[in-house]
């Protein structure tokens, strides 16, 4: 059942994180695993989601040293997300949304691994602030002051890309 309920977050999670879908399955996959073990070091009580997907980074993360490369998956990972959307919208705007998210995920490749990370589960994941922060395994006020310092170097190249 919470395989089942994270299943989702726990594969986009780690397909922004490692970059490409074999990485981003594979360290899910692991990450599912560790965390079934660890099922009794969890603290009853806290949040799960949080707990998890902190398992699933760091297993990302791993692949990632391993010499994966960043790909552009974490685009299809934000479409994944934004999937749930009914109303059927029309060709136009929907290349220019995508050209829009293309151009977000190229400036999100730009950052410092540790900035890109808190922006993708801010906005792409959608994960709140606290959530973030525990996701990562940092202080609520390294998410956001980190935020901020990522917005403010993209900021003026996203606004230049839309003249």
């Amino acid at each position: 059942m919470l395989i089942d309920r994270h299943q989702g977050i726990a594969l986009r999670t780690a397909t922004l994180m490692a970059g490409n879908a074999s990485d981003a399955e594979d360290a899910t996959q692991t990450a599912f695993a560790k965390a079934f073990f660890a099922l009794g070091r969890f603290r009853p009580g806290a949040p799960f989601r949080p707990w998890l997907l902190r398992i699933v980074v760091n297993e990302a993360r791993n692949q990632r040293r391993s010499g994966a490369r960043r790909a552009s998956l974490a685009l299809r990972a934000f479409e994944a997300g934004r999937a749930t959307d009914v109303s059927a919208p029309s060709a136009e705007r929907t290349l220019l949304e995508r050209e829009r998210a293309h151009s977000l995920v190229d400036a999100l490749n730009e950052l410092p691994d540790r900035e890109r990370d808190v922006l993708a589960c801010r906005y792409l994941l959608g994960l709140t602030e606290q959530e973030t922060a525990t996701t990562l395994k940092l202080r609520l006020a390294t998410v956001r002051s980190r935020r901020t310092r990522a917005l403010k170097r993209r900021r003026t190249q996203l606004g230049a890309d839309d003249d």
